[in-house]
């Protein structure tokens, strides 16, 4: 399989991104975004994915953080979408369930080629800290939209907010994990009856 890196630059008039990704790597994370939950989940990712990711943002964080977080989906999703390339030779679906004490996640996703979020979340806080728990579901409707990802999320049970977020974006990690590893029945073959994704 060819070298799977991408790296992406966005820049609006809200944010100014940039995102290097290596879907081969060992997990290493460099984040300077200006805000620190986000880069708290976003670590749990590469981590868990075995992803290397850099992302640097700087956004309009005196307003608030949803343009900072939903931009950060969009250009994370382009990275992926552009290193994962054609996708032959990838298992393609990936599914994880995460505990951390008593919350309990599930996410199922599919490189399909379709955009699709099912964020199925109940959070018992608003925010975790300063961070709004509604910028989650921003950040991974950027990111299917821009990765063409089929993305199931259902937090299954928990009580703590920080404890069902971290295990999402764990689970999130290693369901990218599994999609995106080689299948070694599978090389040179796009995994899908119609031969293209």
């Amino acid at each position: 399989m060819a070298e799977r890196k991408a790296s992406v630059a966005r820049d609006t008039l809200e944010t100014q991104i940039q995102v290097a990704v290596n879907l081969d790597g060992e997990g290493a994370s460099n984040f300077e975004t200006g805000v620190p939950f986000l880069e708290h989940m976003l670590d749990q990712v590469a981590r868990h994915g075995l992803i290397d990711l850099d992302i640097n943002c700087k956004g309009d964080l005196h307003i608030d953080a949803h343009h900072t977080v939903e931009d950060i989906g969009i250009a994370l999703g382009q990275a992926v979408a552009q290193a994962v390339g054609d996708k032959k030779g990838i298992h393609r679906y990936g599914h994880a369930y995460v505990p951390l004490d008593e919350a309990l996640s599930r996410v199922v996703l599919d490189f399909s080629g379709r955009p699709g979020l099912e964020f199925f979340v109940d959070f018992p806080r608003a925010s975790i800290g300063a961070f709004e728990t509604d910028l989650f579901f921003e950040f991974f409707q950027g990111f299917v939209n821009h990765a063409h990802v089929s993305l199931h999320i259902d937090s299954l049970r928990g009580r703590n907010s920080h404890h069902i977020a971290e295990t999402i974006f764990k689970a999130f990690g290693r369901a990218l994990r599994m999609a995106l590893e080689a299948d070694p029945r599978m090389q040179g073959v796009v995994p899908s009856t119609k031969g293209a994704l």
